[in-house]
């Protein structure tokens, strides 16, 4: 019996420090190390930083190279804290980022250019008026009258005037290469509208991804939080030991650097939530000045199993059917760049009056056919053919490869949420056994068993086991946000991933 009580003795003392070594080989932080807090260390994690080099070194090259971390803040700052959900800050990305606005105006660039294109097949119809005032030589004209008449002209006509007005008419009657430039850039119309509805799931993974970082952050907060109180707690208790000469000075001592470094955590975890806040503020838009606080948390909740994702990718993501829609563009290219070869036919007319003054107009109107044939252009046409079939080889290129990153995205993003999945059950499952852990070691200082040494080791595990937690939970969550920006159409899928009703 007494042997078994040795051993149980042991085990317990030395399960703080295996927890300590379970979580630091599972924590990660921002370069992807596995360091976890040791006694005295100050560490702030950051698995994941959307601002990260948003002001250095111009806030004007950080647009250039990321607009979708950048909004047109709008609104005015509303007294108090207010509260935002996920969908709350969705909606307001949707509304003010930057890039999805970038993407509207670009948009709006190629409605313009196809509305130019349909022009140039339209009749166009102009309005002339002309005022001309001449003086002609005859001699230069050599214009000269019969001998037999025996009169001489003048040297010449002398100054006179001369008006007119008319309404000048012209039509592309038969041009097909005017055609399919028409129908290329109606295609690449639907290009760009469907590379908006893109940028709007990009805007919601920005969005979702800095949304669960404050989560997280404010999960650091109260795990920082209930660290201090704990180490306070512990701190008095080692105090009156102390006093009580029942404790050795070194307790003390390392009681006093736990509490002092326990309460720079809280510093430090109040700082990143702080600037985390602000990070989103950007990507939403939402004043810098306003106060906030999410409405609500998103615990763990299980990712349903979809087997066709990869069969359903290619229709759901707009990325694939825009690069689908450049392609049918380039092919109408090539048709263009041929069809310049072809004969054109075109109407030209006017219709007006002309004479002396107006009061004393006489109807003038014109009526023309032309059929033109290229014949010899230089190279020109061949150029044009050479330079659009390239451009098609692009596109399609392209294609090809937009089709196998979406599903590249789908099955890593499945592959993610997955392993996310796993490693959040074993983090709960680490952060109770490391709370138990703690309580059996404090049990054990109080009764004078152990030393401060083994409640500080446990405490330290909490610690570790909690970050490991917070951050197997966010990487989960941002995981569903990838899969649901992976499959296409993500601000109707978010809703069902998170069990918002």
């Amino acid at each position: 019996m007494g042997k078994r009580n040795i051993v149980y003795t042991i085990l317990t003392a030395m399960l703080p420090l295996a927890l300590t070594f379970a979580a630091a080989a599972q924590t990660t932080d921002n370069t992807g190390g596995g360091a976890s807090p040791a006694f005295g260390s100050i560490p702030t994690p950051r698995p994941i930083n959307p601002a990260a080099d948003t002001t250095n070194p111009s806030a004007r090259a950080t647009q250039t190279l990321n607009p979708y971390l950048g909004s047109t803040p709008e609104g005015k700052v509303v007294d108090g804290e207010i509260s935002i959900s996920l969908e709350d800050a969705v909606a307001r990305g949707l509304r003010f980022n930057l890039g999805l606005i970038d993407s509207q105006q670009a948009d709006a660039g190629v409605r313009a250019e196809r509305e130019h294109a349909l022009s140039e097949l339209l009749p166009q119809i102009s309005a002339r008026a002309q005022q001309s005032y001449e003086q002609l030589s005859f001699k230069a004209l050599n214009i000269k009258l019969p001998p037999q008449v025996g009169i001489q002209l003048p040297p010449t006509t002398g100054g006179y005037g001369y008006s007119e007005g008319d309404i000048l008419v012209h039509s592309a009657v038969v041009n097909l290469e005017l055609r399919n430039r028409y129908k290329q850039q109606k295609a690449l119309e639907s290009a760009s509208v469907l590379s908006t509805k893109d940028a709007r799931d990009i805007v919601v993974y920005a969005v979702g991804t800095a949304y669960f970082q404050v989560l997280a952050s404010e999960a650091r907060l109260a795990t920082a939080q209930a660290a201090l109180a704990t180490a306070q707690e512990l701190n008095n208790q080692v105090t009156n030991q102390y006093n009580a000469e029942v404790s050795p000075e070194i307790d003390t001592l390392r009681a006093r650097v736990e509490l002092r470094t326990a309460g720079q955590r809280v510093v430090d975890a109040t700082n990143d939530l702080e600037k985390d806040k602000l990070t989103l503020d950007r990507v939403t838009g939402i004043p810098l000045a306003q106060k906030w606080s999410p409405s609500r948390e998103y615990d763990y909740t299980p990712l349903a199993k979809q087997a066709d994702e990869a069969q359903r990718v290619e229709n759901a993501r707009a990325d694939v059917a825009s690069a689908r829609q450049e392609v049918l563009a380039a092919e109408l290219g090539v048709r263009a760049a041929r069809d310049e070869r072809l004969p054109e036919i075109s109407f030209d007319g006017s219709y007006g009056g002309g004479g002396a003054n107006p009061a004393n107009y006489n109807q003038v109107y014109s009526v023309q056919g032309t059929v033109s044939v290229p014949l010899f252009t230089s190279g020109r046409i061949r150029s044009d053919e050479h330079a659009a079939e390239a451009s098609l080889a692009q596109r399609r290129a392209a294609y090809r490869d937009i089709q196998g990153r979406a599903e590249y995205d789908v099955r890593v993003a499945r592959l993610d949420a997955q392993s996310s999945d796993s490693a959040v059950h074993v983090a709960a499952e680490n952060r109770t056994l490391a709370e138990r852990a703690l309580t059996q070691s404090k049990d054990r200082f109080s009764n004078g068993v152990t030393n401060y040494l083994e409640v500080l080791e446990a405490e330290e595990a909490v610690v570790a086991a909690s970050e490991n937690y917070i951050a197997s939970l966010f990487s989960y969550n941002v995981a569903k946000v990838s899969l649901a920006r992976a499959m296409g159409s993500a601000e109707t899928r978010l809703p069902s991933l998170f069990s918002v009703q």
